[in-house]
Parts: C-alpha cells; structure tokens; sequence
C-alpha cells in the first residue's frame, strides 16, 4: 500500500465515522431543533470557523471564486444543503439504521453515473459487487420484506433517503469540474452557498410554524453538525477524492452504516433487526467483491 493510499484511506474513514454520526444526531435532534434549523445553523457555524481561520486563503483565491461562484454555489447547494435536509427529515420517518444503510447505494450510484457520463469502465466482479450492494439497499428500504417492493410500499423516510444518495453521487461525480484553488477556498465558497440556499428552506419552515428553536442539546447537535460532518468531514472528503478519484473514494461510504449502527446502538437504543445484519452484510460483500475486481487501469 503506496503512502498516497494510506493518506487517502485514514483522510475517507474519519470522513465516514463523522457522517455515521450525522446521522444519529438528525434522530437525537428531534424535538429540540426542527431539520430546516439545524440545517442552516450548522452551516452558520461552519461558516463563522472557515471565516475565522481561512480568510488569508481566500481573499489569495478570490478571483478564482468570483470566476466560478455559480458552480461553487451549487456545490454548496446539492452536496451539502440539499442532501443534509433530505437526511434529516428522512430521519424523522424510519430508523438511523435503515438512513446509514441506505447510505451504501451512494457508491454504486457514483459508478453508474461516471459509466454513462464519462464511459469510466466497470469490470464484470465490480457489476457483481454493485449488484450485491443494491440489493442490501433494498432489503433495508422494504425492512427486510422484498414482497413490500412489488408493492412500492416503500417508508417515506427510505425514499427521501435514497433521494438524498442520488444528490450526494451526483455532488461526488462533479467533483471533476472542481476549480484549481487551494482546498480552503474550496469549502469556504460552497459552505456559503449551502447557507444562503438554506434560508428560503428555514424561511419555510417558521411560515408554517414547524421551526423548532435550538435548546441546550439542539445547540451542541448544531455544534457537532456544524464542525464535524459540516466541515472537517468535506474537507477530507474532497481531498480524499483528490487522491485516489470519485469511485475509489465512493466506497468507503459503506463504512457509514458500521459506524451509524454501532452509534445509533450505543447512543439512541434502537435494537439491530435481523435483516439489518443481512443487509449490512450483502452491502459490504458487495464492496469487496467491487474492490477485489475493479479495472486495474483507469
């Protein structure tokens, strides 16, 4: 294993670890700040550290931004904004479990998309572990019933969550377009644009009088949201992704349901069904058959 692989694989399992725990905090959070607020003030939070750490940079980048702040903003928008609203509110309608399983479909969406876009290849044993992992997916959305997905019975929850894996792979495979600019830059401009795109969101949510004010624990869910899997998690993630490309990096999303479920376990007391063990299984076989046979050259 090269220097640059271990760098990128400890940068992607930290990633993973914090992400797992984004999820049980959007589950913790209920009842003591609403999804659209801690949305917005996590990136408020965010913001105000990158500000007061990361200025010198970017004023150095500043002209780099000001060329691409619209894709900058999108960036922000999808990957962080949107995606983190779908999460939470997924949360608030089925399990961390079933959220952080879920979560595994991201890397084969990632294949999928750079396949049909950019004809990256697939070799025969990553088709086979892809497969294996889509199934996982769909044993958790159907709590271990497939009959149910004849009936596209599908929990609320599990569809928003698989909405929000669409966005995310589609934030990932993007990626490619990033602009040259120190990495800084690169998550001050869209942690704006992840603010600014959630405001209408939070406006919503007052107007309808669903906006829950943080409390004591809603504050320190917005504090661990807004520092850890707001900021350090994207930071090592694009940088992660740097290194070793967007379908090496997307695999270890599947470390996100060990560490949510453990997590989710420990802190919440949600009971571990059987067919979350099938399906974590068949989720990380799938991985390893993927890794085990991906193309050697790219």
């Amino acid at each position: 294993m090269t220097a640059l692989n271990r760098k990128a694989y400890f940068y992607l399992c930290v990633t993973t670890f914090f992400w797992g725990g984004n999820s049980v905090a959007g589950k913790l959070a209920i009842g003591h700040v609403s999804p659209m607020m801690l949305t917005t003030l996590r990136w408020l939070v965010a913001l105000v550290v990158v500000l007061a750490c990361m200025t010198p940079q970017i004023r150095r980048d500043w002209p780099t931004i000001k060329a691409h702040w619209l894709l900058l903003f999108l960036y922000g928008a999808a990957g962080f904004t949107l995606f983190n609203v779908l999460l939470y509110t997924a949360v608030a309608h089925t399990s961390i479990i079933n959220v952080v399983i879920e979560q595994a479909g991201i890397p084969m969406l990632i294949f999928v998309m750079n396949f049909l876009l950019f004809r990256t290849p697939a070799s025969p044993a990553q088709i086979v572990g892809f497969s294996v992992t889509l199934l996982g997916v769909l044993v958790t959305s159907a709590h271990g019933d497939l009959t149910a997905l004849l009936e596209l019975e599908f929990n609320f929850g599990d569809v928003l969550m698989l909405a929000a894996c669409l966005v995310y792979a589609a934030y990932t495979v993007s990626l490619r377009w990033k602009p040259v600019m120190h990495w800084q830059s690169f998550i001050a401009a869209p942690a704006l644009g992840a603010l600014v795109s959630s405001l209408p969101l939070l406006w919503w949510e007052v107007s309808t009088g669903r906006a829950i004010v943080p409390d004591t624990t809603g504050w320190m869910i917005v504090l661990y949201a807004g520092i850890f899997p707001s900021l350090l998690s994207q930071v090592l993630w694009v940088r992660g992704v740097e290194l070793i490309g967007p379908n090496r990096a997307g695999l270890f999303i599947n470390a996100i349901p060990v560490f949510g479920i453990l997590l989710s376990i420990l802190l919440v007391g949600e009971s571990f069904q059987p067919f979350h063990f099938l399906a974590m299984g068949l989720v990380l076989s799938g991985i390893a058959i993927a890794e085990w046979g991906r193309p050697k050259k790219v």
